[in-house]
């Protein structure tokens, strides 16, 4: 049996994903991906091919099926819990999508990855992490606090409700000594933001763009031991952009 500690991560592909494997993966752990993309050839890790689960989060009845799938990988210990993927449509032309122009099934879509998913697999896989003493990490958004100029409605509310699953989940996965927490980017260097960004920039206290390997490494200090007794709180990574 493989002794290495176990990550599974949903959104891995790219931005904020994929520098969170390559954190997890300088410390040894073996990582388990979900995403709607095949295996990423331009993003490869040892042994990532054999635990790639390509996995559409937005149809549920596919992200339940997959636990049974993810189990059978897990010889019955999850050591982290990261929910990482999320989706922001837009309108015509990159428009922004309000609460009144987006579509009913856009709102489905989005809430079905951005939160029902995060509790699926926690839910579904709450024996395997209560096992490892493990953590959920959360990754929720500067929008959930605040009208965002280019995140949409339905993001923005998606991301502000996986707070609140974060607090209520923290509560519940305690006693089986699993911790639950959240991170909130603001604006990190990936393919997600939208032009006009460097507006928002010349706002922020620290005056530039977040790297993604700087929030992979705040994911990594609350699924480790430096943060044993840290649960049911949203850590800002944000330049200060909350203030």
């Amino acid at each position: 049996m493989d002794g290495r500690k176990v990550l599974l991560l949903t959104g891995a592909s790219r931005g904020i994903g994929h520098a969170t494997v390559k954190r997890f993966a300088r410390e040894g752990w073996r990582i388990i991906t979900c995403s709607r993309q095949p295996f990423p050839e331009q993003c490869p890790w040892g042994g990532g091919r054999e635990d790639h689960i390509q996995l559409d989060l937005g149809d549920p009845n596919a992200t339940i099926q997959a636990i049974d799938e993810i189990k059978s990988r897990l010889g019955g210990k999850l050591h982290a819990l990261v929910n990482n993927a999320g989706i922001s449509p837009k309108g015509p032309g990159g428009a922004r999508l309000n609460s009144i122009d987006t579509d009913l099934r856009t709102w489905g879509q989005v809430f079905h990855v951005n939160f029902f998913a995060s509790i699926v697999l926690a839910r579904g896989l709450k024996d395997e992490l209560s096992a490892a003493k493990g953590a959920v990490v959360n990754v929720t958004s500067i929008a959930g606090s605040r009208v965002h100029p280019f995140a949409g409605a339905a993001y923005s509310t998606s991301k502000a409700a996986l707070k609140a699953l974060t607090r209520e989940m923290a509560h519940d996965f305690g006693p089986m000594g699993v911790r639950v927490n959240a991170i909130a980017p603001g604006e990190i260097e990936t393919s997600i933001l939208s032009p006009g960004t460097e507006k928002i920039v010349e706002t922020l206290p620290l005056r530039r763009l977040g790297q993604p390997r700087e929030v992979a490494d705040v994911i990594w200090f609350l699924c480790s031991d430096a943060s044993s007794y840290v649960t049911g709180t949203e850590i800002e990574v944000n330049a200060g952009q909350h203030v």
